[in-house]
């Protein structure tokens, strides 16, 4: 993610800020133009510094302190471009709950960040009633003595369900270690599951689905039973050799998830990496001469290789100075040839739909892009992805 600055005194802000600590102004993410801003009231809405041509109020759900984003004066929505997916939300009454949802609000509102940059299509459960992005945010029947199964985090038809447990720092650490995993995060979570979403959008009823299955594997083998499978047995000894991580082995959805996430770390981080305009040269005896510069934005280059050049000695040295304070390595993931290979596929996936319009950000520009899949996808509802 870029850096913030507050327009009005220059102090560097976050992108979940609503005050700026300097000059005490209100502050309000900016969609239209990718900044958090410094804002002046006028009347009912605000004067945005970012883009003062424009009058601003905030989405509805600042009023929980679980969103700082704006929408224009005249747009009759409530809520924000990231809000406006919300399905289902936990009783807010409940003051765990807040602090919960408040979370996973903050992370989604990262994905959302990263979808928006990307000029991913986004449509509403509105838009299309059958596979219209959207998120269900639950509690366990058992946290309110409730009978009934357990919240399971997946995907099924561009719904995504999330266990609100995970926004609990105990408990995502012990599925972690349940689950054997190197990663778990809200974030990781929502970046997971997005891929699923996208692999319907993107390559479920495009031509590309044939050079998918070459790198990915067959998705028609039974889902279902390829996950009892995998739980029952556990990845391949040979797993690193092809897969980002050992769920990813799972099914080839799973693969394609996996992977879709870790290109959404990949062009997240590097953009980090960007605004502080890194030299990374490790210094190895028979390293290279010339340090990786990192001075472009991931979000609207070309040609992968240079995210791959730029990736590899950032991760060496972010995973060596999170040892040095004796945590774990913050990348704790190999990528080999033939995990670079799907992460190109998923490059050029979005370089595909991105370069049928110049304004793919909204979701009626989205909705324009995949008309002609929308009614393929009508007819033939999506099977559920975990």
């Amino acid at each position: 993610m870029k850096i913030f600055q507050c327009q009005a005194c220059d102090q560097p802000i976050s992108f979940e800020s609503t005050a700026c600590e300097s000059c005490g102004r209100k502050l309000g993410y900016v969609s239209d133009v990718n900044e958090v801003s410094a804002l002046e009231p006028s009347g009912d809405f605000w004067h945005a510094y970012a883009n003062p041509a424009r009058k601003y109020k905030f989405c509805a759900n600042a009023s929980y302190d679980a969103c700082n984003w704006l929408i224009p004066e005249g747009s009759y929505d409530r809520y924000c471009t990231a809000c406006r997916h919300n399905h289902v939300v936990p009783d807010l009454s409940v003051a765990w709950n807040l602090t919960r949802w408040r979370q996973i609000e903050a992370a989604k509102h990262r994905l959302f960040y990263s979808l928006m940059r990307l000029n991913l299509p986004l449509m509403t459960r509105d838009e299309n009633p059958v596979t219209g992005l959207a998120f269900d945010f639950l509690v366990d029947p058992a946290e309110t003595y409730r009978v009934g199964p357990p919240v399971l985090t997946g995907h099924q038809s561009g719904l995504i369900t999330l266990n609100i447990a995970e926004a609990d720092d105990v408990e995502r650490e012990r599925r972690r270690m349940l689950f054997g995993e190197y990663y778990r995060t809200l974030l990781g979570h929502f970046r997971h599951e997005i891929g699923h979403y996208f692999w319907n959008a993107l390559v479920r009823f495009d031509q590309s689905l044939w050079t998918f299955r070459d790198l990915f594997g067959d998705e028609r083998v039974n889902y279902a039973a390829a996950l009892q499978r995998h739980y029952a047995h556990g990845a391949p000894p040979d797993w690193e050799e092809s897969f980002v991580s050992a769920y990813a082995t799972a099914h080839p959805w799973e693969d394609f998830a996996e992977t879709w996430a870790h290109y959404l770390h990949i062009v997240d981080t590097v953009e980090t990496a960007s605004t502080f305009e890194l030299h990374v040269r490790p210094r190895l005896r028979h390293g290279r001469g010339e340090p990786v510069i990192i001075d472009y934005d991931p979000y609207q280059i070309s040609d992968f290789g240079r995210l791959v050049e730029a990736w590899l000695p950032l991760t060496y040295a972010v995973n060596s100075l999170s040892r040095s304070m004796g945590q774990q390595a913050l990348y704790p993931f190999t990528l080999t040839p033939a995990v670079i290979a799907k992460l190109s596929f998923v490059h050029e996936r979005i370089g595909a739909i991105r370069s049928v319009g110049p304004s793919m950000g909204s979701e009626e520009a989205g909705s324009d892009i995949l008309k002609a899949v929308i009614a393929g996808l009508r007819q033939r509802v999506a099977a559920p992805n975990t």
